[in-house]
């Protein structure tokens, strides 16, 4: 590993204290603030350790306790809640009194900005039991921050006589070898000056100590101050609400058949973009569509609004006649055998839809059809020729998937049929240069066809005026809006509907009967035609826009399509149907630092996650952890390892754990009397606000950072329990046991509100602590309706079950074997074994005698799409040339290889006329 650090910068100084504290080899280099030593980031990020297996961490934080855990220190469940202290609360006082003292020269008034954390601090250690935060020796948050204040403590300046203990624990840290060493390393000199070249090339802090909630998309949750100030207000409301309880309340009813919309009620219909079946959905897809909207789904049902969600496999086209090919299939067969494949994923991983229908029905037949008539009798539609491509090697048309060449507005070579990576330009296929067919690398022809088109220059107005109602009304994400806005800002051209297939829903006019309509315009109406799958009633839902209101769940490269073609069709149709009135889109999951590929062997896909034995649950929390909605996000095993490790293990299940523990082993498994102090209604207060915050951010389709308030709230338990130790008040006076008492009591509600907040997440876990806490179902329809409310669920003397651990730690050799195995191995041996076997015997103008292996061509076939495809991404990305340079030599490896086992000659006897070498 390698450490980048540079001097003044007082960032550095924890993480150098954290190599010479835990002893983690490691090479320690001192480089210029402004150097660059994170390839992929805009602007400079020091500190930076570079990983062994290449990846950057640039958090100072993250870097602290990623050298703590791999010394072998034991996580401790307060190390996440001090550290988020210390970034939400400390760093922006900090950083306020940095500038104020060191470019302005006002270091009294600097001091008075720490006033308010140094208190809190100084109170923690008070009421603490142990020499250090949170045990007896120097542990990663010790360090952090002692990092943090060394700046304004190691000066004489700010008088901590005030702050005894905090004084003690300083002194302490200060004292230690390795914090001495990484002063001298990082702050050779004396006093604030040092430091003035680092705050010089920091923006100007805002006034308040209260970051602003948008500042940091990935922790829009944690914005808010980690312990807020609760007034006595406050307090006697969430009191008054506590006390209330379950008196009023009724059991959520059973879900009836069919689910219909009712008058009176929030009728809320949700799909997800349906996934091709002829593809394994990995982790991306999964997070990007189904599981987001189940999230949603289960929440909204909590939450007693009348929910329908419907998904299904999208079933024609291109893709699944190849497959068929590839299998030696009919396109039905491998509709119906891979329909199976996705609906057992999805019930892995418990989806829960209403229905999870397909698309080759005869209802599909008929609502597209219908549609189509309605916008042929209005006159939306054009008929005109079109010029396309088409394979004579393979013996059809090509679809744009499976086409590629020089981009006809950027010259980028390996642009799509329909779009350019790279400028992101939509293209017709035949203006490609050097266009080449994708299954086979043949040239293809161009040849004429009639075609059917939507007219959306006609429908622009109605669809504009749509668009601005429904953005403004309903919640779409800022992408969804932004990718909407850019298809209409060069105004919208004739949109093609049909395709020259036969694996597809006909065409019913009879000068087009021999073609299928295009999977864009046929795949959408799969929503309608599934639902009516489901109850002969869907017009209820899908005609009925007064009623009902609809949200589609996609990943932001459906967008267009849902947000322009789709409501085009529907609205020129005439017939009053229910258009979209809340789009979502999430960004792109990437496995570690590449993309999934199947064909490489790259990322865990759907019908794996089962076999690695980390539970279903585990897998929809960090999904929905880190999904992808504000920008590109990537799943990692050392990540998933921490997160469950830290959050779902020390934090979540431990609270938990302890709260009940503590019922079952001091109070003989009833809940205990409870008398509210000061500190008591505190908590009430700070739970009650984490949970509107939780309720506003799902409301709005904030999952990931709905994902955060559940956290929040265990933390704030976790602390109560710590500070307040009910283990050692159980064996005082009376006063003491009735303390430990109403503190066992109010956790143990905390945690049953959990297990409610828990459930669109990680639903089997939920139940489970419902079970073992014997909660009463109606404390569900409680809590999460209207603003939401904490009450008081297990009063005194309520029976919990048996409690038992809810998570178990992910080991390290248990991660990093699935790493390896999801790691592309298997198929970085596929290319010296090609290579070997596939050696041509003689060659005569590309073409073999002998000595092909087909077999072997097909899996380099894929490597080679796979890995153009990784390229594609670096240069639009526009990484560095180096980066690029490498991925491109593995990409004509690749192909060498596969010309090889094609029995073709590796380097062409001469270039084909046209063709860049």
């Amino acid at each position: 590993m390698k450490l980048y650090i540079s001097e003044g910068n007082p960032h550095c100084l924890k993480v150098v204290a954290a190599v010479e504290l835990t002893l983690v080899q490691c090479d320690v280099q001192c480089v210029n603030h402004e150097e660059r030593v994170v390839p992929f980031l805009s602007r400079p990020a020091l500190p930076a350790l570079l990983l062994p297996s290449g990846g950057h961490l640039f958090s100072s934080n993250a870097i602290c306790q990623y050298l703590f855990e791999t010394s072998g220190r034991k996580p401790n469940p307060l190390i996440n809640q001090w550290l988020e202290w210390e970034t939400t609360e400390l760093q922006p006082a900090l950083l306020q009194a940095l500038h104020m003292a060191v470019l302005q020269g006002k270091a009294t008034e600097a001091s008075k900005i720490l006033q308010g954390p140094l208190s809190y601090l100084d109170q923690c250690l008070s009421k603490g039991t142990t020499p250090c935060l949170t045990e007896e020796s120097v542990s990663v948050v010790d360090v952090v921050l002692w990092g943090a204040l060394h700046p304004f403590l190691s000066d004489s300046s700010p008088a901590l006589g005030e702050w005894k203990c905090v004084q003690a624990w300083f002194e302490r840290l200060a004292g230690e070898k390795a914090c001495q060493a990484a002063v001298l390393k990082v702050l050779p000199g004396k006093g604030l000056e040092v430091l003035k070249p680092f705050v010089q090339r920091q923006p100007a802090p805002a006034s308040s100590q209260r970051r602003d909630p948008q500042s940091c998309n990935s922790t829009a949750s944690e914005a808010e101050d980690a312990v807020r100030v609760v007034s006595e207000e406050e307090m006697e409301a969430a009191a008054l609400t506590w006390s209330r309880g379950l008196t009023a309340c009724t059991e959520p009813p059973e879900k009836p058949h069919p689910i219909l919309p009712q008058e009176g009620r929030r009728n809320l219909l949700l799909t997800s973009a349906l996934p091709y079946v002829n593809n394994v959905p990995h982790l991306g897809n999964i997070i990007g569509c189904v599981l987001s909207a189940d999230v949603f789904a289960r929440y909204g049902r909590l939450r007693g609004w009348n929910v329908l969600y419907v998904c299904g496999t999208d079933e024609y086209g291109t893709a699944t006649e190849n497959k068929a090919r590839e299998e030696g299939l009919t396109p039905q067969q491998i509709c119906d055998k891979y329909h199976a494949v996705h609906a057992e994923i999805y019930s892995w991983f418990q989806v829960d839809f209403d229905f999870f229908g397909r698309t080759t029905t005869p209802k599909q037949t008929e609502i597209a059809q219908d549609i189509f008539w309605r916008l042929h009798e209005r006159g939306f539609l054009l008929e005109d020729t079109v010029e396309q491509l088409r394979c004579e090697g393979c013996r059809r048309f090509l679809a744009d998937r499976f086409v590629e060449g020089g981009c006809p507005h950027c010259s980028y070579p390996e642009a799509r049929g329909d779009q350019c990576d790279k400028c992101g330009k939509l293209i017709n296929a035949v203006e490609l240069k050097n266009p080449l067919c994708k299954v086979c690398s043949k040239t293809p022809i161009i040849q004429s066809s009639k075609h059917l088109f939507l007219d959306l220059p006609k429908l622009e107005s109605q669809l504009e005026q749509w668009l601005d109602k429904s953005t403004a009304a309903g919640d779409w994400t800022p992408n969804a809006k932004q990718i909407t806005r850019s298809w209409l800002r060069d105004g919208l051209k004739p949109r093609c509907i049909t395709r020259d297939l036969k694996w597809g829903t006909p065409v019913p006019h009879p000068d087009f009967k021999d073609k299928v309509f295009y999977v864009w315009f046929d795949a959408p109406i799969g929503y309608l035609s599934i639902t009516a799958n489901y109850t002969d009633q869907w017009e209820k839902w899908w005609k009925n826009p007064e009623q009902v209101e609809l949200y589609n769940f996609m990943a932001k490269d459906n967008v267009p399509f849902h947000s322009v073609v789709f409501p085009s069709s529907l609205l020129g149709a005439q017939d009053n149907y229910t258009l979209v009135n809340h789009l979502v889109a999430t960004e792109y999951l990437n496995y570690e630092d590449t993309k999934f590929s199947k064909s490489r062997g790259v990322g865990v896909f759907g019908d794996m996650a089962k076999d690695t034995g980390v539970p279903s649950d585990v897998w929809r929390f960090y999904l929905l952890y880190v999904r992808p909605e504000g920008q590109d996000s990537a799943f990692s095993w050392a990540d998933m390892a921490l997160k469950n490790n830290s959050e779902l293990l020390n934090n979540l299940g431990n609270f938990i754990n302890r709260a009940g523990m503590f019922v079952t082993k001091f109070f003989e498994g009833c809940v205990p009397a409870m008398e509210l102090l000061v500190e008591d209604k505190t908590l009430l207060a700070q739970v009650g606000w984490e949970l509107r915050q939780y309720i506003s951010l799902m409301d709005k389709v904030k999952i990931r950072d709905g994902l955060k308030h559940i956290l929040n709230i265990s933390r704030h338990g976790n602390q109560y329990i710590q500070v307040n130790e009910p283990w050692k008040k159980i064996k005082g006076g009376d006063q003491d046991r009735q303390r430990a008492g109403t503190v066992t009591g109010v956790s143990v509600n905390i945690a049953c509100l959990l297990s409610v907040l828990l459930q669109p997440y990680v639903p089997t876990t939920s139940r489970t602590i419902r079970e073992q806490l014997n909660a009463p179902a109606a404390c569900v329809s409680t809590m999460l309706h209207a603003g939401g409310s904490f009450v008081c669920s297990l009063p005194a003397g309520h029976a919990i079950g048996t409690v038992s651990p809810l998570f178990q730690k992910l080991e390290a050799d248990q991660i990093e074997a699935l790493k390896k195995k999801f790691g592309g191995q298997q198929a970085q041996k596929v290319a010296p074994d090609a290579a070997a076997a596939a050696a041509p015997v003689a060659v005569n103008d590309g073409v073999v005698v002998s000595g092909a292996d087909p077999e072997r061509a097909k899996q380099l076939m894929q490597a080679v799409a796979e890995q153009g495809d990784k390229v594609r991404v670096l240069k639009g990305q526009k990484a560095e040339k180096a980066a690029i340079t490498l991925e491109v030599n593995k990409l004509l490896d690749l192909k060498k290889q596969l010309a090889l086992a094609e029995g073709k000659s590796a380097e062409p006897t001469a270039p084909q006329k046209g063709k860049k070498k």
